[in-house]
Protein backbone atom coordinates (compact mmCIF):
# COMPACT_ATOMS: atom_id res chain seq x y z
CA UNK A 1 0.00 0.00 0.00
CA UNK A 2 1.36 3.51 -1.26
CA UNK A 3 1.16 6.24 1.12
CA UNK A 4 0.18 8.60 -1.33
CA UNK A 5 -3.21 6.47 -1.78
CA UNK A 6 -4.03 6.95 1.79
CA UNK A 7 -6.62 10.64 2.31
CA UNK A 8 -8.03 11.66 5.24
CA UNK A 9 -10.76 10.04 6.76
CA UNK A 10 -13.12 11.76 9.97
CA UNK A 11 -11.92 14.63 11.49
CA UNK A 12 -13.15 12.92 15.02
CA UNK A 13 -13.64 9.36 14.10
CA UNK A 14 -15.39 8.51 17.28
CA UNK A 15 -18.40 11.38 16.68
CA UNK A 16 -18.40 11.69 13.36
CA UNK A 17 -18.96 8.10 12.95
CA UNK A 18 -21.63 7.89 15.54
CA UNK A 19 -23.20 10.84 12.94
CA UNK A 20 -22.85 8.43 9.86
CA UNK A 21 -24.78 5.71 11.87
CA UNK A 22 -26.96 7.94 13.37
CA UNK A 23 -27.84 9.35 9.99
CA UNK A 24 -28.07 5.46 7.88
CA UNK A 25 -30.65 4.86 10.79
CA UNK A 26 -32.93 7.91 10.50
CA UNK A 27 -32.80 7.22 6.94
CA UNK A 28 -34.21 3.44 7.25
CA UNK A 29 -36.21 4.45 10.21
CA UNK A 30 -38.20 7.07 8.12
CA UNK A 31 -37.89 5.93 4.12
CA UNK A 32 -37.71 8.60 1.31
CA UNK A 33 -36.73 11.62 3.68
CA UNK A 34 -33.73 13.03 2.85
CA UNK A 35 -30.69 13.00 5.64
CA UNK A 36 -27.82 15.76 5.95
CA UNK A 37 -24.38 14.38 6.67
CA UNK A 38 -22.53 18.12 7.20
CA UNK A 39 -18.79 16.98 7.89
CA UNK A 40 -18.40 13.99 5.81
CA UNK A 41 -15.36 13.68 4.70
CA UNK A 42 -14.09 13.44 0.30
CA UNK A 43 -12.49 10.52 -1.24
CA UNK A 44 -12.02 10.93 -4.91
CA UNK A 45 -14.49 8.51 -6.73
CA UNK A 46 -17.04 8.30 -3.86
CA UNK A 47 -19.31 11.12 -2.73
CA UNK A 48 -19.13 12.68 0.76
CA UNK A 49 -21.99 11.04 1.82
CA UNK A 50 -20.52 7.49 0.45
CA UNK A 51 -17.95 7.93 2.11
CA UNK A 52 -19.03 8.64 5.36
CA UNK A 53 -21.76 5.87 5.36
CA UNK A 54 -18.48 3.33 4.56
CA UNK A 55 -16.50 5.28 7.35
CA UNK A 56 -19.40 4.89 9.78
CA UNK A 57 -20.73 0.96 8.77
CA UNK A 58 -17.51 -0.99 7.60
CA UNK A 59 -15.38 -2.79 10.23
CA UNK A 60 -13.58 -6.31 10.69
CA UNK A 61 -16.67 -8.48 10.30
CA UNK A 62 -18.38 -6.26 7.39
CA UNK A 63 -16.81 -8.13 3.94
CA UNK A 64 -17.57 -5.50 1.28
CA UNK A 65 -18.46 -6.00 -2.38
CA UNK A 66 -17.48 -3.23 -4.37
CA UNK A 67 -19.25 -2.67 -7.75
CA UNK A 68 -16.00 -2.74 -10.80
CA UNK A 69 -16.63 1.00 -11.12
CA UNK A 70 -15.51 1.69 -7.29
CA UNK A 71 -13.29 -1.08 -7.44
CA UNK A 72 -9.91 1.01 -7.42
CA UNK A 73 -6.49 1.35 -5.60
CA UNK A 74 -7.57 4.60 -3.81
CA UNK A 75 -10.67 3.42 -2.50
CA UNK A 76 -9.33 -0.02 -1.73
CA UNK A 77 -6.51 1.43 0.47
CA UNK A 78 -8.38 4.19 2.15
CA UNK A 79 -11.48 1.13 3.15
CA UNK A 80 -8.94 -0.82 3.91
CA UNK A 81 -6.76 1.24 6.49
CA UNK A 82 -9.78 3.48 7.77
CA UNK A 83 -12.36 0.48 7.96
CA UNK A 84 -10.34 -2.54 7.75
CA UNK A 85 -13.32 -4.07 5.90
CA UNK A 86 -12.38 -7.66 4.21
CA UNK A 87 -13.49 -7.47 0.42
CA UNK A 88 -15.62 -9.97 -1.03
CA UNK A 89 -14.76 -11.17 -4.21
CA UNK A 90 -18.35 -12.36 -4.78
CA UNK A 91 -21.87 -10.87 -4.03
CA UNK A 92 -22.95 -13.25 -2.19
CA UNK A 93 -20.57 -13.37 0.63
CA UNK A 94 -20.92 -9.47 1.17
CA UNK A 95 -22.69 -7.70 3.95
CA UNK A 96 -22.40 -4.90 2.48
CA UNK A 97 -22.16 -3.51 -1.38
CA UNK A 98 -21.12 -0.41 -2.45
CA UNK A 99 -23.20 0.17 -6.28
CA UNK A 100 -23.86 2.93 -8.79
CA UNK A 101 -26.64 3.49 -10.92
CA UNK A 102 -25.59 1.57 -13.57
CA UNK A 103 -25.27 -1.29 -10.73
CA UNK A 104 -28.83 -1.48 -10.17
CA UNK A 105 -30.21 -3.57 -12.63
CA UNK A 106 -28.76 -6.63 -11.44
CA UNK A 107 -29.10 -7.39 -8.09
CA UNK A 108 -28.52 -11.14 -8.80
CA UNK A 109 -26.30 -12.89 -6.32
CA UNK A 110 -26.56 -10.87 -2.99
CA UNK A 111 -27.60 -12.27 0.26
CA UNK A 112 -30.96 -11.81 0.72
CA UNK A 113 -31.56 -13.40 4.45
CA UNK A 114 -33.70 -15.95 4.78
CA UNK A 115 -37.22 -16.35 6.41
CA UNK A 116 -35.52 -17.03 10.19
CA UNK A 117 -32.85 -14.33 10.08
CA UNK A 118 -33.60 -11.75 7.35
CA UNK A 119 -31.67 -9.51 9.27
CA UNK A 120 -28.53 -11.06 7.88
CA UNK A 121 -29.06 -9.79 4.32
CA UNK A 122 -26.85 -7.59 2.08
CA UNK A 123 -27.30 -3.83 2.41
CA UNK A 124 -26.81 -2.14 -0.72
CA UNK A 125 -24.59 1.19 -0.28
CA UNK A 126 -25.66 3.19 -3.81
CA UNK A 127 -24.09 6.52 -5.36
CA UNK A 128 -26.63 8.31 -7.38
CA UNK A 129 -25.34 12.21 -8.61
CA UNK A 130 -28.64 13.34 -7.24
CA UNK A 131 -31.65 12.24 -4.62
CA UNK A 132 -34.24 14.27 -6.83
CA UNK A 133 -35.41 14.32 -10.28
CA UNK A 134 -36.47 11.42 -11.33
CA UNK A 135 -40.03 9.88 -11.85
CA UNK A 136 -42.34 10.28 -8.50
CA UNK A 137 -43.13 7.01 -6.95
CA UNK A 138 -45.56 6.97 -3.77
CA UNK A 139 -43.46 4.68 -1.00
CA UNK A 140 -45.34 3.39 1.86
CA UNK A 141 -44.71 1.22 5.18
CA UNK A 142 -43.38 1.15 8.19
CA UNK A 143 -41.52 4.79 9.21
CA UNK A 144 -44.49 6.40 6.79
CA UNK A 145 -47.53 7.99 7.89
CA UNK A 146 -49.74 7.61 5.04
CA UNK A 147 -47.60 7.71 2.04
CA UNK A 148 -44.74 9.54 0.78
CA UNK A 149 -44.00 10.93 -2.57
CA UNK A 150 -39.76 10.30 -3.77
CA UNK A 151 -38.29 11.16 -6.89
CA UNK A 152 -35.29 9.01 -7.18
CA UNK A 153 -33.13 9.05 -10.50
CA UNK A 154 -32.74 5.57 -10.88
CA UNK A 155 -34.04 3.48 -13.80
CA UNK A 156 -36.99 2.17 -13.95
CA UNK A 157 -36.00 -1.11 -13.95
CA UNK A 158 -33.87 -1.27 -10.40
CA UNK A 159 -38.06 -1.14 -9.00
CA UNK A 160 -38.93 -3.91 -11.31
CA UNK A 161 -35.56 -5.61 -10.20
CA UNK A 162 -36.23 -5.08 -6.64
CA UNK A 163 -39.71 -5.81 -6.83
CA UNK A 164 -38.83 -9.41 -8.58
CA UNK A 165 -36.37 -10.25 -5.76
CA UNK A 166 -38.25 -9.00 -2.80
CA UNK A 167 -40.16 -11.75 -0.56
CA UNK A 168 -40.60 -9.99 2.79
CA UNK A 169 -39.23 -10.40 5.27
CA UNK A 170 -36.50 -10.91 2.71
CA UNK A 171 -35.14 -8.65 0.78
CA UNK A 172 -32.70 -5.75 0.46
CA UNK A 173 -31.81 -2.75 2.46
CA UNK A 174 -30.95 0.17 0.03
CA UNK A 175 -29.28 3.30 1.19
CA UNK A 176 -29.15 6.03 -1.76
CA UNK A 177 -26.09 8.49 -1.23
CA UNK A 178 -25.52 11.45 -3.45
CA UNK A 179 -23.36 14.75 -2.30
CA UNK A 180 -23.73 15.65 1.44
CA UNK A 181 -27.47 13.30 1.98
CA UNK A 182 -28.60 10.06 2.29
CA UNK A 183 -32.15 8.28 1.44
CA UNK A 184 -32.67 4.67 3.13
CA UNK A 185 -35.00 2.39 1.40
CA UNK A 186 -35.83 -0.57 3.65
CA UNK A 187 -36.99 -3.94 2.34
CA UNK A 188 -40.29 -3.23 4.24
CA UNK A 189 -41.24 0.02 2.17
CA UNK A 190 -43.65 -0.83 -0.86
CA UNK A 191 -43.42 1.48 -3.60
CA UNK A 192 -46.37 2.64 -6.22
CA UNK A 193 -46.41 4.89 -9.37
CA UNK A 194 -48.00 8.07 -8.62
CA UNK A 195 -51.28 8.28 -10.28
CA UNK A 196 -52.25 11.85 -11.86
Amino acid sequence: MSAPLLQPAFVDPVLDAQRGFRAALKALAEPGLIQHLPCAPRLDGLAPATYALCLALLDTDTPLWLAPSFDTPLIRANLAFHCGCPLASKREDAVFALLGEQDLLDLSGFDHGNDRYPDQSCTLLVQLTDLEGGRGLLWRGPGIKAQRQVHLPVPQGFWHERQRREAFPRGLDVVFAAGHHLIGLPRSSRIAQEHA
